[in-house]
């Protein structure tokens, strides 16, 4: 369609699909900013067949640091996005305009080796184009014009949103929908390992590819089990708010890798590379043998580790059957493991630096007082931002009374949203 076809389809047709996408009291917004992008992409490219498409940030809501010893996550998407007007130039070059970040480049797809400094949205797109010929699918050169407000730095994936956009602008335009959304988030996982040399999981890309609630199991980590929940989070009548709370001037590198390299300690106990191998019953019954070949910060974090899959699972089902109070309650009960067994909440190189601690203390004590919601540390933790989930009647007194004590513009409300990484046109 062009311009004027694409605009007036979302205006007369895509109403559902946008209250859907960003509620009911979002459409207004975001229908602006699809415009916004349509006239952008005129501007730069001229008057093409165009398609609009859209990929969410995402959420971690339980399953806290379980991925990376091959356990169980449940994610989800948020009503933030990365969104795209694309079309097909009939060329080699790939030409993207981020409006966001005020970057202009292009890519010649016969020339996607990797760059000498592995960082940037070239190296990326290089990478997620590189992908897409390793499971040989069809690449081609296209133009799109890119707008995002998945907010950076805040433990919701604004890369892994640019990315999955990506893919489904190459799926639709190249391979007719062929690949899934479980080949996005390879080629997202793809990228970012051979071109930014970030040693990244599936996690991220699956819930922005994906949509909605889903969880995850990583126990055959080249096949995960993905399973996505059917529930109505809009009938829940909750936002999720996500909070910053400053960030620590500690370098956490080494808080990120001990965490892992402290469960595979106790696996290799047992003769396992991870603790997904590892029986309950035979850890608890070693459990003082593992204390001397270990230490005691590894079998807490171990404990963590397999209460938090069953977690997983209790909320699974909580959902299965309506019952959002039993899955509300493991949300805290994930969150005071982090805190008590995983210990992620700050980083005992910087003692004197708790934002997160003292953040989830206010938290926990506006939510006790109503007697509601739920908080943990969102993501990796040590030091950025923890979550909330909040009954929409408090949310905006949650956020004036947590910006009064770490700022102004601190908490950001949203919600889960139903779909992930599409093609607008294919609803409109």
């Amino acid at each position: 369609m062009n311009l004027l076809d694409t605009k007036t389809a979302l205006e007369n047709k895509g109403q559902d699909l946008l209250e859907k996408l960003y509620t009911k009291a979002g459409v207004k917004d975001n229908l602006k900013r699809y415009e916004d992008v349509l006239q952008g992409f005129v501007r730069e490219f001229g008057e093409k067949d165009v398609k609009l498409f859209s990929s969410p940030g995402r959420t971690e809501i339980s399953g806290n640091h379980t991925d990376h010893n091959n356990g169980k996550v449940l994610g989800g998407s948020i009503n933030l996005d990365c969104i795209a007007a694309a079309a097909d130039n009939g060329s080699n070059i790939v030409n993207i305009v981020s409006e966001s970040f005020s970057q202009k480049f292009s890519i010649d797809i016969n020339d996607i080796k990797p760059g000498v400094e592995k960082v940037g949205a070239t190296e990326l797109l290089k990478g997620i184009l590189a992908g897409f010929t390793e499971r040989n699918a069809n690449i081609g050169g296209f133009d799109a014009y890119i707008t995002s407000n998945v907010i950076s730095s805040a433990g919701v994936s604004s890369s892994a949103a640019f990315e999955t956009l990506i893919c489904q602008i190459i799926n639709t335009l190249f391979n007719d929908g062929k690949l899934s959304k479980t080949d996005y988030a390879y080629i997202g996982k793809y990228a970012e390992n051979h071109y930014w040399d970030k040693a990244s999981g599936l996690l991220d890309q699956m819930c922005c590819a994906y949509g909605g609630l889903i969880s995850i199991d990583f126990k055959n980590p080249d096949m995960p089990k993905v399973t996505e929940i059917d529930f109505d989070f809009s009938s829940a009548a909750h936002d999720l708010i996500i909070v910053q709370t400053g960030r620590g001037h500690a370098d956490l590198s080494a808080d990120y890798s001990s965490i892992p390299a402290e469960m595979k300690k106790v696996a290799e106990y047992f003769g396992k590379n991870t603790l997904s191998e590892v029986d309950e019953k035979e850890f608890y019954k070693n459990l003082p043998q593992i204390r001397k070949y270990a230490n005691d910060r590894a079998v807490l974090r171990s404990i963590h580790f397999f209460d938090e899959n069953k977690r997983v699972e209790m909320q699974v089902n909580a959902l299965a059957h309506n019952d959002f109070d039993t899955f509300l309650k493991n949300i805290t009960e994930s969150g005071n493991s982090s805190w008590k067994y995983l210990q992620n909440v700050y980083t005992n190189a910087a003692p004197n630096e708790q934002g997160i601690t003292v953040a989830l203390a206010l938290s926990e004590r506006f939510l006790k007082e109503k007697n509601v919601g739920a908080t943990r540390v969102h993501g990796g933790g040590f030091a950025g931002v923890i979550m909330a989930m909040v009954p929409e009647k408090y949310s905006d007194e949650y956020v004036a009374y947590m910006d009064g004590f770490l700022g102004e513009g601190s908490s950001y409300k949203m919600k889960i949203r139903p779909y992930g990484s599409i093609c607008l046109n294919d609803f409109i």
